[in-house]
């Protein structure tokens, strides 16, 4: 009997086998950082702190800070939407190498068909909102997970993806007077669950972010020191007195409230379907022998 059914998980294990592609595209990809991650379907899902109730997250007169997160794009934009990662006082977006506004732009940086560009800044003091640093833009491929950061301090503004970095020579001071938003005001994650038109640009948006999202940390201190050869991070952000805000989207898969691990309190709600994801324990290969060996761990614990 114990041999019948062994025959018989065999067989349905290879049939499995054929009725899945067998490569990595065919499974949720694993975390850098391991555990769960945020789920983004690009048309409604995002998570979002409100305002009313939050405010911002980091306060007046901040002028060293850093903003970052793992991200893995799995969808280009629309050639007139900007995909939006997180906004606040720091903004990050990408937008497809068919943007028409930002054509002159790839002219000046090493660009692959299929790439997406990386558009991050800030909102600086004084202008209530209305100014922003200007951008070094930076590309990224999609279905690969990417470190992105925006830090500042002293007379430096520096946007970061994996291990190569761009220096704008001056300092940043974030803004705190958020009143001449011409979007939501509210802290987002993923985009704002709709299509948001640009003012006196017709035809252009703001939208949502399509992919998964780890490893969120908001910090009052310039992490990274881009001198070094190698500064990617390769373990989960840890929680420290210049922490803000940090969400390691760990809960349990389909989990749609995220917790903040800075003890400060922020925990995002998602809304639009976004939640947490259900990630294989190992990162598969493409290999039968790789493949075959989770089917038959999952039916042999």
């Amino acid at each position: 009997m114990k041999r019948w059914q062994c025959l018989r998980q065999t067989f349905i294990s290879i049939l499995l086998l054929t009725l899945i592609p067998l490569n990595a595209k065919a499974f949720p990809p694993p975390s850098p950082a391991g555990g769960n991650y945020l789920v983004l379907d690009g048309v409604g899902a995002y998570a979002v702190l409100d305002f009313e109730a939050f405010g911002i997250l980091l306060p007046e007169g901040t002028d060293e800070f850093t903003v970052e997160a793992w991200v893995y794009p799995t969808a280009e934009p629309e050639k007139n939407i900007s995909a939006t990662i997180l906004s606040q006082q720091v903004c990050m977006r990408v937008v497809s190498d068919k943007h028409d506004g930002y054509q002159e732009t790839k002219k000046s940086i090493d660009w692959q068909k299929g790439d997406l560009l990386l558009i991050t800044y800030a909102h600086v003091a004084g202008w209530g909102g209305g100014a922003v640093t200007p951008y070094f833009p930076i590309t990224i491929s999609p279905n690969r997970w990417h470190h992105i950061a925006y830090q500042a301090k002293r007379k430096e503004t520096i946007t970061i993806v994996n291990d190569l970095s761009r220096t704008l020579p001056q300092g940043t001071t974030i803004g705190h007077d958020l009143s001449k938003f011409w979007r939501p005001k509210d802290f987002t994650v993923g985009g704002f669950g709709e299509k948001i038109e640009l003012p006196n640009v017709r035809n252009y948006f703001w939208g949502s972010f399509t992919g998964y999202i780890d490893e969120v940390r908001i910090s009052t201190v310039a992490r990274y020191d881009v001198k070094k050869n190698a500064f990617m991070p390769d373990q989960k952000f840890k929680n420290d007195g210049k922490t803000v805000a940090l969400w390691h989207f760990d809960e349990p898969g389909g989990t749609r409230k995220f917790s903040d691990a800075s003890g400060n309190a922020y925990h995002l709600v998602g809304k639009g379907g976004a939640k947490t994801g259900i990630p294989l324990a190992v990162k598969p290969t493409g290999k039968l022998t790789t493949t075959w060996g989770q089917l038959k761990r999952s039916r042999h614990p």
